[in-house]
């Protein structure tokens, strides 16, 4: 059963990622039910792994779950050994607008930002 514990890997959200979080996890309905924010991290990209956010109605029994400013982010095991230290935030510019990743795990990444190596 997965538990909210002192975390094995530690995320941090910054407040306008949280913001957005929130206004996500509003409109899947799962706000209130003690669902959140899986984090993950795939195989993929042309670097190698790329990073996953999914809204979740509940964490996975062998998740490790973080509290992040007033809502639980699920990562699964795999995924910890890649996020420690993380830090997610939420950019907005004439570009466009989406979550980004400070990983100090990455060693690099691709020229179009999408994946990254470790």
């Amino acid at each position: 059963m997965a538990t909210t514990q002192e975390p094995a890997v530690t995320v941090s959200v910054t407040p306008t990622a949280a913001v957005e979080v929130k206004r996500f996890m509003d409109q899947e309905g799962v706000a209130e039910t003690g669902g959140g924010l899986r984090v993950s991290v795939q195989p993929g990209g042309c670097s190698g792994f790329k990073y996953g956010l999914l809204i979740e109605e509940k964490a996975a029994d062998d998740d490790l779950i973080v509290e992040q400013e007033g809502f639980k982010v699920f990562v699964d095991p795999f995924s910890a050994q890649y996020l420690n230290g993380v830090t997610i935030d939420y950019v907005s510019s004439m570009q466009g607008s989406g979550f980004t990743f400070s990983n100090p795990n990455s060693t690099g990444g691709c020229g179009c930002g999408s994946s990254f190596n470790a």
